[in-house]
């Protein structure tokens, strides 16, 4: 066999191995909506399917938890000193993710099916007036960073193994303004949409923008125009998405207590709604009745994906009443005036142990509400 002959079958070989070493995983773990419900399915069964609590059907619901810090990261040397240990040890990033990691399979074995990562975080000290930090997945131009698509590689393979699903946020108010411009938030959807494509992961919902009623830069963020990244999700991942038969699933959500306008409903795969202002158990019940009834409704699953509010102990609170509408509900918990490390999720350096008195709480009754009928 000629020489050359050889050294192009040889290069040949090299590009194909090359090609199969790159090629993601096959994924374990597909979310999607059950057509004409308001149902999840994973791995197109019902989530929880069958059980019941209280007498309220659990079937289709995802039960979830605000996690946004998992791949926190700051690039400002001012602050960065902000988020130390109480060791005294300076914050990392990545011991940060691969705690969180650790914690994932307990937080599974106690009834929790999805968790709300962001790729700009949300306020590490749980409210914040000014957010000087600069914590963001983002280039100003909308470019990918590598270290923080690393961070998520790991959690979302993670999950997927353990059969979870993550919301993933792409936006939030208080680190949107550093991209420089429309333009930039357009190419930061697309590159963030293209990797998960890429990555072939099917456990996947899309929060476009965390709150986009709240004091967002750039009006493609706001409530009018964000139809127009959903729309843009959709047409990158129609029939893309590997090893499921549908595309990325989309919305977005509102500060605490708003509803989706009908407009906005429409371009929503399922609805995500904030409990944060909302002291009454009445009233969350009472805003999934309201979303139901918009024009725009198509029996899309309604969901709380942060809600501060807790009185796991009390027979009436937020999370049952959400249940009880047949609503999913998400634990929103940060570290409050005086309190301790392990006290909340949310607050940096994040201590991602089962072990606050709150955190206990939610946990217990999770796993109570969720355990199969025996």
């Amino acid at each position: 066999m000629p020489l050359r002959t050889v050294l192009i079958f040889l290069a040949s070989l090299f590009l194909s191995v090359s090609a199969s070493a790159a090629e993601p995983p096959a994924r374990k773990t597909t979310v999607d909506i059950q057509p004409g419900s308001d149902a999840f399915l994973i791995n197109n069964l019902p989530t929880l399917k069958s059980q019941s609590y209280d007498g309220h059907s659990l079937e289709g619901l995802l039960p979830n938890s605000r996690m946004v810090q998992a791949i926190f990261d700051d690039a400002n040397p001012q602050t960065r000193k902000m988020w130390s240990y109480p060791d005294g040890k300076p914050f990392d990033a990545d011991r940060n993710t691969d705690e969180f990691i650790a914690a994932l399979p307990t937080y599974r074995d106690h009834g929790l099916l999805a968790v709300t990562l962001n790729l700009q975080g949300g306020s590490p000290q749980g409210y914040s007036k000014d957010q000087p930090w600069i914590n963001s997945a983002f280039e100003p131009d909308g470019t990918l960073k590598p270290a923080y698509t690393a961070r998520l590689e790991k959690i979302l393979d993670k999950t997927d193994e353990l059969g979870m699903v993550v919301i993933l946020g792409y936006f939030y108010f208080g680190q949107e303004p550093r991209l420089k411009s429309e333009t930039a938030v357009i190419a930061a959807t697309k590159n963030a949409t293209e990797w998960l494509i890429a990555k072939r992961y099917t456990n996947v919902l899309i929060e476009i923008a965390n709150e986009c009623d709240s004091k967002y830069a750039h009006d493609i963020l706001k409530p009018k125009r964000t139809p127009e990244l959903s729309a843009l999700i959709k047409e990158l991942s129609q029939g893309k998405v590997k090893n499921a038969a549908q595309r990325l699933l989309v919305s977005t959500s509102l500060t605490g207590g708003k509803l989706p306008s009908a407009d906005l409903l429409a371009a929503c795969d399922f609805v995500l709604l904030h409990g944060n202002s909302v002291g009454d158990p009445k009233r969350i019940g009472a805003m999934v009745d309201a979303v139901r009834k918009l024009p725009t409704y198509k029996s899309h699953p309604i969901v709380f994906n942060e809600d501060d509010h807790f009185d796991f102990d009390q027979p009436q609170n937020n999370f049952l009443a959400a249940t009880a509408a047949h609503a999913s509900w998400g634990y929103f918990d940060f570290r409050m005036k005086n309190e301790k490390f392990e006290d909340g999720f949310q607050s940096v350096p994040t201590d991602w142990s089962i072990n606050s008195p709150r955190k206990k709480a939610f946990f217990s009754l999770l796993q109570k509400m969720t355990a199969p009928a025996k």
